[in-house]
């Protein structure tokens, strides 16, 4: 999250005013160019998220400095920057220079960018494009590739497209579509944005296209919404069962430990993992962690204190209704938080964080599930159970995903296989009830899934 230096000790990072410097009490510059460090060390790659849309409201004295901002557009969260307007090109220029600076003197590996609809440019050359081919030379120079991935409310494949193709060439964005489809299966929930969202059929789309919404209408939004995205990777797009906004904007900052059973936590691990598209964990889902991520801030100006407490009450109605929101001003909400590691390796918790690690182990060793192709997914349903193929000239994978609270029964309509079972989350050794699905399927087979779970089988290459 973003780290970009703030006013107080603690907060999400997304009220930085100083987008240059590194937020003083996580560490200051010497400290993040060690974690960058100590990750590449680790052979890890570190993406660090960054606010192209707005600033923070106290302590923002950018303004003093030029016409950075412009009230030709306005953001959710404020005063919308200058992108576009008179005096605009040094503004874009800042920009563009804050991304290199996380590049070159932090070697930072990729940027996630907040909110990139927020974003407002309506010149020939966007914005984000200019942060592309930017990174591109940058990388070219450096020689390592560094990276740019957009969070994107607007399901516009024009984000990800290559230039060649007329788009803004960001190399990846997150897909709130998939993560909406998927928890509104889990839970039931069908509040605020997650109206639009409940029906197998949707989880099905967003798994061969990576959105659900494809120019349909969004009750939700009271427009069609989304585009088709031809030609457009699996790669380009991250999805999630959870993430810190989907988490931390419940009131009481509820993880899907807290709303679904185990088995259903199993389901959605393997729904992500062995999905055509790259996987995002949220800090402690692996192993199932049960404490709650709150929103936190440490402001010191009372009126805007009350102001958030105010906004966010109003903002989460739809979900929430009367509920008391816990203060995002006491330290106590941040302390909350905090992960609970000595958790990891004990009793379910261990048993789910071995069942990631099995899953990202056939994510990377099975052909089938490595690659990242749209093209070869084709998913359906019946009901609520979801069979997923994925084809590969080295043999295919059959995932079949049980949604439903009840044992329920898959027969088979379509060519292919004979079938080798692979994984079964129902199996005692993953603390489920029992394994009854068979190892093997042959021709007019069908399978019994237990509550909640899901099979994944192999074929071998024709």
């Amino acid at each position: 999250m973003p780290v970009a230096q703030f006013p107080g000790e603690r907060n999400w990072g997304y009220d930085g005013v100083f987008p240059f410097s590194v937020q003083n009490s996580y560490g200051g510059p010497g400290g993040l160019k060690r974690l960058v460090d100590a990750c590449h060390a680790a052979g890890l790659s570190l993406v660090l998220d960054v606010v192209y849309n707005h600033l923070g409201p106290e302590g923002n004295c950018l303004a003093r400095f030029g016409p950075y901002f412009t009230d030709a557009y306005s953001t959710f969260w404020g005063e919308a920057l200058n992108f576009d307007r008179e005096f605009s090109a040094e503004v874009r220029n800042y920009f563009v220079q804050n991304m290199m600076h996380w590049f070159e003197r932090y070697h930072v590996d990729a940027l996630r960018l907040d909110a990139v609809h927020a974003i407002f440019d309506q010149s020939a050359k966007h914005l984000l494009r200019e942060l592309a081919e930017a990174a591109r030379d940058c990388s070219a120079r450096r020689g390592r590739h560094h990276l740019l991935i957009a969070e994107s409310g607007l399901n516009d494949p024009v984000v990800v497209r290559p230039r060649d193709l007329h788009g803004y060439g960001i190399h990846a964005q997150w897909s709130d579509d998939f993560h909406h489809a998927l928890h509104t299966l889990l839970t039931g929930e069908h509040d605020g944005y997650y109206e639009d969202f409940g029906s197998p059929a949707q989880l099905c789309t967003a798994m061969e296209k990576g959105f659900s919404y494809t120019w349909q209408y969004s009750a939700y939004r009271k427009r069609f919404y989304g585009a088709e995205p031809e030609g457009v990777e699996g790669k380009r797009f991250v999805v999630c069962s959870q993430n810190h906004d989907q988490v931390g904007n419940r009131f009481d900052g509820r993880r899907l430990t807290g709303l679904v059973s185990f088995e259903a936590l199993k389901l959605a691990a393997a729904t992500v993992l062995l999905s055509p598209f790259i996987p995002l964990l949220f800090m402690g889902e692996e192993y199932g962690e049960n404490a709650p991520f709150l929103y936190f801030i440490s402001h010191g100006d009372p009126d805007l204190v009350q102001a958030v407490r105010e906004g966010r009450k109003r903002e989460f109605e739809a979900f929430e209704g009367e509920a008391v929101f816990p203060d995002p001003q006491a330290e106590e909400s941040f302390l909350r938080s905090k992960l609970r590691w000595e958790k990891r390796n004990r009793g379910t918790h261990g048993v789910l964080r071995a069942l990631y690690r099995e899953l990202l182990r056939l994510r990377s060793v099975v052909p089938a599930l490595s690659a990242l192709d749209r093209d070869a997914v084709r998913a359906c349903h019946r009901g609520r159970v979801i069979a997923v193929r994925r084809k590969h000239g080295e043999g295919d994978s059959l995932m079949i995903m049980n949604f439903y609270q009840a044992p329920a029964e898959w027969l088979c309509d379509e060519n292919g296989g004979p079938w080798t079972r692979v994984l079964c989350s129902a199996s005692e050794k993953w603390n489920g009830p029992g394994d009854e699905s068979p190892s093997r399927l042959e021709e007019g087979w069908s399978v019994r899934l237990s509550p909640e779970s899901f099979l994944l089988y192999r074929s071998a290459p024709s």
